[in-house]
């Protein structure tokens, strides 16, 4: 199915059109496509199929703070291609006309933007979106050129005057290329220090069952490469992972790296023949090299059987809940446990290899201390959040055995947060505890009330509480499972949460188990990267978990 665009259009957050650029086809003007997605209900789908307009048109769009992008078709297309040309739009917008981008930049830079859409899709088919290859023909128009042009003089700009011997002095003049040329890398790349940087991002997500067990548990890995480099280097970065032998360590990496995705200049090939070696010319800058995910789950749900100690999933931290405590079953308790044995670290006492050689390097580490490399990792920004029914009034009475616990009455949360500066005390277990109240309690000041206000009470709670219940409580209390106080007790647990979740970041150790082995320049393949030098190699390991270990209550 081919990817075909009948036009582009940019919308301010007052729905007034800053751009409209026309690709192919009869697309509808800018006016009737806003008139006829502002019909569809809020919020609209990012694809939307709009069957009024003549001919019918699907309208793609995304929103980046104050402005909507928004790509017509009136042919079948691949959506999701769609939505990845308009996000790399922004990002090479951003990166012409700068950060952040707004209404007024696009407007006073309508030249450039015009060349860009131009290059980036000819004809409605999208063909070009690396932004260093767009560098080398789009032109942009000095200042020098700009203030020409608006008195009326040839400048820069390609529509007036691009042949004038004037804009030829303005533009600089072409340098010989170091080789072939490389869409994702510009040429002619220069830096005063040489440097290569690998970052492993795993995103890190765990749900238990009420009974303990995990019954989901992936991690979704990233990583970022940063190439300062002069030059064209042609670089090896050998990955691996536990299960595999010395002999075949690509085991390991085949199974631990589900679904990869990897960067344009990643040599395929290479990746299929020896799974963890990635071949690549890195474009200048930090990029996002590759891309995968892991089941970190140790057994299948099939089995039946409980997990044993060794292949249960190794966390820092976790969370259990109980609710329903208390004489009025309003109470309960969090519980917290931390534990920063990490599997698999390397031992502190082990020197870090030289970070100053181009051959094969191990253990790389950033900064002169261990504190957060995969020596010694750093567990941090421990955060537990409890959210609460709609009917919850308040959570009163919070006890945290370790850090501070808040309520958040707009959003029916509770969040505590647990410090963990002191490596050592890391280890152990903390407690929070608290009183939930509803929106009817008759346990709240009840003794204090006259027979009246008791019976007002209980009137304004008919429609909480049957009118069997009522007449109950109005003679007195039953304590029957079914009688009034069997009654409160379960109105007071329908009030407590069902579920908690935990959030920290972790550096230097990610859940998969994935390393650097290696990170090798080829000198010989390489091209203008000059004689003996010796770029400065480092990673870093960062696993992050947005409330991503979940516990569930029954």
């Amino acid at each position: 199915m081919s990817v075909t665009l009948d036009a582009l259009y940019i919308f301010d957050d007052h729905n007034n059109c800053v751009l409209e650029h026309i690709y192919s086809g009869r697309p509808p003007s800018a006016q009737t496509l806003i008139a006829s997605l502002a019909t569809r209900r809020v919020p609209r789908p990012s694809v939307t199929q709009l069957s009024d307009l003549a001919p019918p048109t699907t309208a793609y769009c995304i929103t980046h703070s104050a402005l909507q992008l928004i790509a017509v078709s009136s042919k079948d297309a691949q959506s999701l291609a769609i939505l990845d040309f308009l996000n790399r739009v922004l990002d090479i917008f951003e990166d012409f006309l700068g950060s952040p981008l707004l209404t007024s930049k696009i407007e006073d830079n309508y030249e450039i933007v015009a060349q860009l859409l131009a290059e980036m899709c000819d004809g409605g088919i999208i063909c070009n979106t690396e932004p260093n290859a767009l560098r080398e023909s789009v032109e942009v128009s000095s200042v020098l050129g700009k203030l020409f042009t608006q008195v009326g003089l040839p400048g820069a700009s390609p529509a007036l005057g691009p042949s004038s011997n004037f804009a030829s002095s303005l533009r600089p003049s072409p340098t010989t290329s170091l080789g072939p040329a490389i869409p994702w890398r510009k040429s002619n790349v220069r830096h005063t220090s040489n440097e290569l940087y690998v970052d492993i991002i795993e995103n890190l997500s765990v749900i238990f069952a009420p009974s303990g067990r995990p019954i989901s548990a992936r991690s979704h890995g990233s990583i970022a490469f940063t190439a300062k480099i002069s030059g064209i280097p042609d670089l090896l970065l050998v990955l691996t992972a536990a299960g595999g032998t010395s002999s075949v360590k690509a085991a390991g990496i085949a199974r631990t790296m589900q679904l990869p995705v990897f960067h344009p200049c990643v040599r395929l090939a290479r990746w299929k023949e020896h799974p963890g070696e990635l071949s690549f010319v890195p474009p200048d800058g930090r990029f996002m090299l590759a891309g995968y995910e892991t089941d970190l789950m140790p057994t299948s749900l099939d089995t039946g059987q409980p997990p044993s100690k060794t292949d249960r999933i190794f966390l820092p931290a976790t969370v259990d809940l109980r609710g329903g405590l208390g004489p009025s079953a309003c109470d309960f308790e969090a519980k917290l446990t931390l534990n920063n044995n990490f599997p698999g670290v390397v031992s502190s006492t082990k020197p870090n290899a030289s970070r100053t050689s181009s051959g094969p390097i191990s253990s790389l580490s950033f900064g002169g201390s261990n504190t957060g490399s995969s020596s010694a990792p750093t567990l941090e920004a421990v955060v537990v959040t409890i959210p609460f029914p709609a009917d919850v009034r308040s959570v009163t009475e919070l006890k945290a055995s370790r850090g501070e616990a808040t309520f958040n009455a707009f959003d029916k949360v509770v969040e505590w947060k647990v410090p963990t500066k002191d490596g050592a005390s890391v280890n152990g277990t903390a407690t929070l505890t608290g009183t939930v109240s509803g929106p009817f309690n008759p346990a709240d000041g009840a003794d204090e009330e006259t027979p009246a206000a008791e019976a007002g009470k209980l009137n304004s709670m008919a429609g909480y509480y049957n009118e069997e219940v009522v007449a109950n409580q109005s003679t007195g209390p039953d304590p029957s499972p079914n009688g009034s106080a069997g009654k409160r007790m379960q109105a007071s647990k329908a009030l407590m949460p069902r579920s908690i979740s935990v959030s920290f970041n972790v550096k230097g150790w990610i859940p998969s188990g994935i390393k650097v082995d290696s990170l090798v320049v080829d000198v010989k393949k390489s091209k203008g990267l000059g004689d003996g030098v010796r770029p400065y190699k480092g990673v870093k390991y960062l696993t992050v978990s947005r409330q991503g270990v979940e516990r569930r209550v029954a």
